[in-house]
């Protein structure tokens, strides 16, 4: 791409504002650097001035105590970053998905039967991981806890959230401890010894409970809100001992089996309950916060540790982008910015351990105060206050090591906003968020999530122009590029 074709267009009798910036972005798109573009341009029409300008960003890391925890994915376990030192533990809480106007066969079919009385010849409980991190073989420690109170579709769940500490734990309820490693695809944990209701009624097993609960009670498994509500609230699934992996836990069954006839023939049946992302699920997360705090804290870079853990967040130069930096002759006031562009290098984690925590897939740069808001409404990518980056890697030149870069480009429209909008203190600053995305058959983005996944990474760190501090001496600077145009 070379700047004849944006000069042909510039001089066309056809040529448009909105011609000339479609011009500018393919140029952008096909060429990373913008430190001549300005020059090259300047002149090629009768009425406008095209001009470029870089501006110093700082940064600094973000420490978030807890971040929007439903996701589609509960995590389990306890693992050590080698970079850090730090730990992370993982436990997690779900509900179970019941169809519409669900039905067990007819009572009087069901042949597992005891003193006359419907049974379930067994219960369990599987959890299938999607993926894992760590050592699959190392044993690992569980207890799987029946819940007493259900999880509300009109509360907001973030990582803290303890559901003992609320009282959330049925106090006579089902308390199940499971070692376990991770080398098949899920973690089988049986319900079969006695329990009994809250009105202290007894059963043989959990699906015993759930059968005669049934043939008693059918409105309670009209639709997954009655069944939460009134028979199976969930199960919260905490790690009590193990140290080595983490396992991704994409769905949780409940299993209930019993025979039944069917003329004059008996039948082995499985009635499944899932967790579902048509239920209620929540992860908590405890991170160490000590390392927390000393990673934050380091003033050479900013870290990115998920799940929760840290962000970094950027502080942008709106004043100066807008009207130029103080103390120097260029001048932006009267200017149009037509494209800005950012873009942050990750540094190597040098890391001699095949556990290192990898680095995340994608960020998404959001407003300081959207933080909340954002993932809670459910709110997708905008381009305008909302942006996202994919990781990409390129050669360091001082090392054959490759390294991750994440580019923002196009966020024009968030200085404008900025600038509209100053009535918060944070009013300049954005935060880099892990996040996992999901899209449609269409490519489309369908939801935006907390990246709970173990992630890390550190960043070149960025400095404003008046930080007298060592490290800002030493670094090379962050910068945002900057196109501007105005008439003559």
């Amino acid at each position: 791409m070379t700047t004849n074709f944006v000069r042909s267009i510039l001089k066309s009798s056809r040529f448009t504002w909105g011609g000339f910036l479609v011009a500018m972005l393919m140029m952008v798109a096909c060429d990373d650097t913008t430190a001549d573009l300005g020059t090259s341009l300047i002149g090629q029409t009768d009425n406008m001035i095209i001009s470029t300008d870089t501006f110093r960003v700082a940064t600094r890391s973000y420490v978030v105590d807890s971040v929007y925890a439903r996701s589609t994915i509960g995590y389990l376990g306890k693992v050590r970053d080698p970079e850090t030192g730090g730990y992370v533990v993982g436990d997690f809480m779900t509900q179970f998905h019941i169809f519409e106007d669900f039905e067990f066969p007819a009572a009087d079919s069901i042949k597992s039967r005891e003193n006359g009385e419907i049974i379930a010849d067994s219960c369990e409980l599987r959890l299938y991981f999607k993926s894992l991190f760590g050592d699959s073989l190392t044993t690992m420690k569980m207890t799987a806890m029946e819940m007493g109170t259900a999880m509300n579709e009109g509360t907001v769940y973030y990582s803290n959230f303890d559901p003992e500490k609320e009282g959330w734990i049925r106090e006579d309820g089902i308390k199940v401890d499971k070692a376990y490693t991770l080398t098949g695809s899920n973690i089988r944990i049986q319900l079969n010894d006695s329990c009994w209701d809250k009105e202290g009624n007894g059963y043989k097993n959990y699906g015993t409970y759930i059968l005669q609960s049934f043939y008693k009670h059918p409105e309670y498994f009209k639709n997954s809100y009655n069944f939460t509500n009134n028979v199976v609230p969930g199960f919260y699934f905490k790690n009590v001992a193990g140290l080595g992996n983490m396992a991704y836990i994409n769905m949780v069954q409940l299993n209930v089996y019993f025979n039944y006839a069917e003329e004059d023939t008996i039948y082995e049946g499985v009635t499944t309950f899932a967790g579902t992302e048509e239920v209620l699920q929540a992860t908590r997360i405890t991170n160490d916060k000590r390392v927390i705090k000393t990673l934050a804290e380091t003033d050479t870079c900013t870290f990115i540790k998920s799940p929760a853990g840290i962000f970094t967040e950027l502080e942008l130069p709106v004043d100066s982008i807008l009207a130029g930096r103080p103390g120097t002759v260029e001048s932006h006031e009267k200017d149009s910015i037509n494209l800005a562009k950012l873009v942050l290098q990750c540094m190597n984690n040098n890391t001699d351990s095949k556990y290192a925590l990898p680095a995340p897939k994608r960020l998404l740069m959001l407003p300081v105060d959207s933080l909340s808001s954002f993932f809670e409404n459910g709110q997708i990518i905008d381009y305008r206050t909302s942006f996202l980056s994919a990781a990409s890697t390129s050669s360091s030149s001082t090392t054959t090591a490759s390294l991750s870069t994440f580019t923002f480009n196009n966020i024009n429209g968030l200085i404008t906003a900025m600038d509209a909008n100053r009535s918060s203190k944070n009013w300049n600053k954005v935060l880099l968020i892990p996040v996992t995305v999901t899209t449609n058959s269409s490519n489309q983005i369908t939801s935006v999530t907390h990246d709970m996944s173990l992630t890390s990474t550190k960043l070149v760190r960025g400095y404003d122009y008046d930080d007298p501090s060592e490290a800002a001496k030493a670094h090379a600077p962050v910068k945002i590029s900057v196109v501007y145009s105005r008439f003559k």
